[in-house]
């Protein structure tokens, strides 16, 4: 690996553990036997820092695996990329951003269309999840905008498109549709541990909506890395927020 990629995997790196650390500003709702136990042996502080060990490092290894294979499947990271040295080509950061912040928008609408037509048949179970599930506006932009886009679309869609793309012997869009459907699914289908720790025995209409709600932004996002770049993908994980904040304050 050349050292201007190794610059660019740090910057990625230190990016990814910025948006880890800002989980800080959330409360982890935790199982009350995990809590009891955890809290016997430690403080509230270093119960979070121990809960950030495994984000902090799924951070490395997908920035290890996406620096390693993204230029193998003409993936990109524009802005950084010219930043480093490593593309020195005229940079439309116009385009870039207008894409991020345009499928941001569609996606943060698609989503508060899925709340409104699921929220109906399993208003209790969404109460109780919103307010287990207290998202700071620092977690929401640092952490789902750029962590979770790190870990998704740069290190586990980047992988999926290689090997998919070994699988039908070149990079064709079905080896990136393959990246891009299974990581947004993969995406949402990580979420049950979260919801099945909050409520015993969701229903299926939860577990739809969580998986449907879920999905939608991944699918966006991982057309945005592969057509705009993964910093388009940054900012359209952090309008979809925008855009579910303000739904939140108005209509849901």
């Amino acid at each position: 690996m050349n050292r201007k990629k190794i610059y660019l995997g740090l910057i990625l790196a230190i990016l990814g553990l910025i948006g880890t650390a800002s989980l800080l500003t959330m409360d982890f709702p935790l199982p009350e036997e995990i809590e009891a136990t955890l809290k016997e042996s430690f403080t509230a502080t270093q119960i979070k820092l121990l809960l950030l060990l495994n984000p902090a490092i799924l951070v490395i290894v997908a920035v290890l695996v996406g620096t390693i294979l993204y230029q193998k499947v003409y993936l990109r990271v524009p802005i950084i990329e010219n930043w480093v040295g490593i593309n020195k080509e005229p940079l439309d950061v116009a385009g870039i951003i207008k894409s991020g912040v345009s499928g941001g928008v569609i996606a943060g609408i698609v989503v508060v269309l899925v709340v409104l037509l699921f929220k109906p048949m399993m208003l209790a179970e969404y109460e109780k999840l919103s307010q287990s599930l207290q998202l700071t506006l620092a977690a929401r932009f640092l952490y789902g905008g750029i962590t979770e886009e790190i870990l998704l679309r740069f290190g586990l869609m980047t992988l999926l498109v290689w090997l998919s793309a070994k699988v039908l012997k070149g990079t064709k869009p079905a080896a990136y549709w393959t990246g891009i459907v299974l990581a947004a699914v993969l995406f949402a289908i990580g979420h049950f541990p979260a919801v099945y720790g909050i409520i015993e025995q969701p229903g299926i209409v939860l577990l739809t909506y969580v998986l449907i709600g879920n999905t939608v932004g991944g699918l966006i996002f991982g057309w945005l890395y592969w057509k705009k770049g993964l910093e388009s993908a940054f900012i359209a994980h952090v309008f979809i927020h925008v855009v579910l904040v303000i739904a939140n304050r108005i209509i849901l």
